[in-house]
């Protein structure tokens, strides 16, 4: 049996951690140009305003999708004052960074929200503070009931916890690590798979999260475990998703709302071109300036 302190053994061979850890810029991945253990802003940058109360800052990843679905969804339900302006901020290129984007999330992450309906204006970061925030304010997917309210902030916090190990862990060695490691991929992909079966037995009694009660916790966790079911990371198979059949049901009548729909579109860089927003101004905007019509435009937004 190798002897588990043998630096021979480790990965790469001989590597030993320092007594103290040093940044190397270059030891990063994919990523390697946007991470780095400080915070704060690296620019002078301050964000445009658009008409609405709700000003959003994000990308179409999944813990921006949470926001723009909750947004659409509280928009198909008459809640005019939930209209918004989503702008785009490329986290490839840095826009976090940005002096006016920290001064919302010092934490440099999307999304970025600031309400100018209140004065001072709100401002708001993090995903989960988000959707409890607008779904008070509107008073919509958010039990009042104090068990099913309880339920709901329950499996909330549940997504904001357990998503880093899917994202952070199994998306990072899987897919973006600069070689394949067969120790963390072993471990990020068995945790990603015990979440996928908390989801998959609770959901075997439940029609959503919350019994028969579509809320906030069905928007936070649909856009990150339903893309791990359906495509990303390309690990599909690697996971064995087909086991999980009452989370694939669920994913499919969650994935069919015309307001996810929507929302999943908002501030999406990526798949077919009529699948993406880049930036919501107007609901108009669905219908003029989906990705596929700004290049039959020649780029041209309307």
């Amino acid at each position: 049996m190798a002897d588990a302190q043998d630096p021979a053994n480790n990965q790469p061979p001989g590597y030993v951690p320092p007594k103290v850890w040093v940044w190397d810029k270059a030891n990063g991945g994919q990523f390697a140009n946007i991470n780095r253990p400080i915070s704060g802003a690296t620019k002078e940058v301050e964000l445009p305003v658009g008409k609405h109360p709700i000003q959003l800052y994000s990308m179409g990843t999944p813990n921006g999708v949470k926001v723009t679905i909750l947004l659409e969804e509280l928009l198909a339900l008459g809640h005019t004052g939930a209209e918004y302006d989503a702008w785009m901020i490329n986290i490839g290129s840095g826009d976090q960074f940005g002096s006016d984007f920290v001064s919302i999330n010092p934490n440099s992450k999307i999304p970025a929200m600031r309400d100018y309906s209140a004065s001072p204006p709100v401002r708001l970061f993090e995903s989960g503070s988000m959707l409890f925030y607008l779904a008070e304010k509107f008073d919509a997917f958010l039990p009042k009931e104090a068990h099913k309210r309880a339920e709901t902030m329950n499996w909330l916090m549940w997504q904001m916890g357990s998503a880093p190990y899917v994202g952070g862990g199994l998306g990072h060695f899987y897919a973006y690590a600069p070689f394949k490691m067969q120790y963390p991929i072993d471990r990020f992909a068995m945790e990603t798979k015990r979440q996928l079966h908390v989801l998959d037995t609770h959901l075997a009694q439940h029609k959503y999260m919350v019994g028969d009660d579509y809320t906030i916790a069905d928007m936070a966790i649909w856009p990150w475990y339903g893309s791990i079911m359906r495509e990303a990371y390309n690990c599909q198979e690697f996971l064995s998703v087909h086991e999980y059949p009452n989370l694939d049901r669920w994913v499919t009548e969650v994935g069919e709302r015309p307001a996810v729909i929507r929302g999943r579109m908002v501030n999406r860089t990526f798949g077919k071109p009529e699948t993406q927003l880049r930036e919501r101004h107007d609901a108009s905007d669905f219908e003029k300036n989906r990705e596929d019509m700004v290049i039959a435009r020649g780029g041209q937004r309307i």
